[in-house]
């Protein structure tokens, strides 16, 4: 391709950052796209299918290109092939960029297919070795992430995954450019002898790139919303059933009734709080909220529970002051305190102590309940795939794990550590999420991969 003007140059920039748009928009609104997409574990069919969807119109982009002169913006098969790489491996990304040079070759421009092998080879292996919530979060935005990183590094330095991968694209974008300057029969590329268009040209290739991304990461993050969201309901529903069941809530009225006479005053805020929880269970409630706000959720429901079980019963809180305002997930803490009480601490003769902590480690909130009761046994451990004994699998501590999963996926840990005889303790660990700021944060900190569990 001869050295373009850089007013020509610009025009095709601009062409390419729509076309890129238009097309993630529209595919966007195409809910077989948006199924297949959103599949954790796509068949080879199902990954074919997604490769033509995107990879048809541009291919047709890439042979207008060449029947139409100075049509340079509908060529989107570079960064295309990105695309491919990061998301669907190195092998879905050489079909999609061998079906993309086909138009170019038929041109005479022969370099198109080893050039899009090799780009395909190059961002496919990126994609298998980094997180692929580093790929769904990459950000349009370039100066926003570049202003971002300096923020975040500069007490400690560190190479950011996701600003390595706009380095990548802007050197390999360079490269290409120089390729086609060398080469302009047998392959084509932008590029101008003006440094600030061929500035520009580098510059662009990573928008083109995060464009869809951007667009297809809200459709996850909308997925999610809702996955959380039933969940939710299911934890209310489960803590209706399971913690204001005719046991709990016959003992607190028998409770009430003998303090009537003798204590009105402690009946009467029994009575308060009862009223409280119920209210509280029933009430719609946002999917986070500021930790402060979940354990005063709880208060109500250990108060009562203290005074069930007088002085056999100690609850003991060790609460960082730093963690009040951080939000984590709602109805996360009274399933694990019901837990406690009822399966560690009920069945003791003597009761014991619950102990509710919360810490920060670094980027993470820690949040513990531990108690010193008959802890799980053997009997009441599930085995997992594998043979592997895991403790905890009841329908409260399950909705916690899938909760945590949906939310935090690989960034949250869920460790249980229980001894027979002598107690067990529930380890939550999760990102900080600031209030205010948790919806923007949670796209940079999810995945949907299995979390951990140690």
């Amino acid at each position: 391709m001869p050295s373009t003007s850089p007013h020509l140059i610009l025009i095709a920039l601009l062409v390419e950052l729509a076309v890129a748009a238009g097309m993630a928009a529209v595919l966007a609104r195409s809910a077989t796209f948006k199924e297949l997409l959103l599949t954790p574990h796509r068949t080879w069919r199902q990954t074919l299918a997604l490769l033509a969807m995107i990879g048809i119109p541009l291919a047709i982009g890439v042979w207008m290109r060449v029947r139409v002169p100075n049509f340079l913006g509908a060529d989107l098969s570079f960064e295309a092939t990105i695309l491919f790489g990061v998301l669907f491996g190195p092998i879905a990304a050489m079909i999609g960029g061998v079906a993309f040079a086909i138009p170019a070759v038929w041109h005479h421009e022969f370099f198109a297919l080893p050039v899009n092998l090799a780009v395909a080879a190059i961002f496919g292996a990126y994609g298998w070795f980094v997180d692929p919530e580093d790929i769904w979060s990459f950000s349009p935005f370039i100066d926003l992430s570049i202003y971002r990183w300096i923020r975040r590094n500069i007490e400690h330095p560190h190479l950011d995954r996701q600003i390595f991968l706009l380095v990548l694209i802007t050197v390999v974008q360079f490269v290409t450019s120089i390729l086609s300057r060398l080469y302009p029969a047998h392959f084509f590329e932008l590029y101008s002898t003006n440094w600030l268009a061929e500035l520009a040209i580098c510059a662009c290739a990573p928008i083109v790139v995060g464009i869809p991304l951007k667009i297809w990461n809200a459709i996850r993050i909308d997925q999610q919303l809702e996955e959380q969201r039933r969940l939710l309901m299911e934890a209310r529903l489960d803590a209706l059933q399971r913690q204001i069941n005719p046991h709990f809530l016959f003992n607190t009225l028998n409770s009430i009734a003998s303090l009537v006479r003798s204590k009105p005053e402690l009946a009467r805020e029994m009575i308060v709080k009862l009223a409280n929880i119920l209210r509280m269970l029933l009430k719609e409630r946002d999917a986070f909220v500021p930790f402060g706000d979940e354990l005063a959720l709880t208060d109500d429901y250990l108060d009562i529970e203290v005074v069930r079980f007088g002085e056999k019963l100690k609850v003991v809180k060790e609460i960082a002051p730093e963690t009040l305002p951080i939000v984590v997930p709602s109805m996360l803490l009274q399933p694990l305190l019901e837990n406690s009480i009822k399966h560690g601490l009920e069945p003791r003769i003597h009761g014991g102590t619950v102990t509710l902590r919360s810490r920060l480690e670094g980027e993470r909130l820690v949040i513990e309940v531990e108690d010193d009761g008959v802890g799980i046994s053997p009997e009441r451990s599930a085995p997992t795939a594998g043979g592997v004994v895991r403790p905890g699998t009841g329908i409260g501590m399950r909705n916690v794990r899938e909760r945590m999963e949906v939310l935090y996926g690989d960034a949250a840990v869920v460790e249980i550590n229980s001894r027979p005889g002598r107690g067990t303790r529930v380890t939550l660990m999760m990102p900080i999420l600031d209030e205010g700021t948790w919806p923007q944060t949670l796209a940079e900190s999810r995945t949907m991969t299995p979390l951990r569990e140690r």
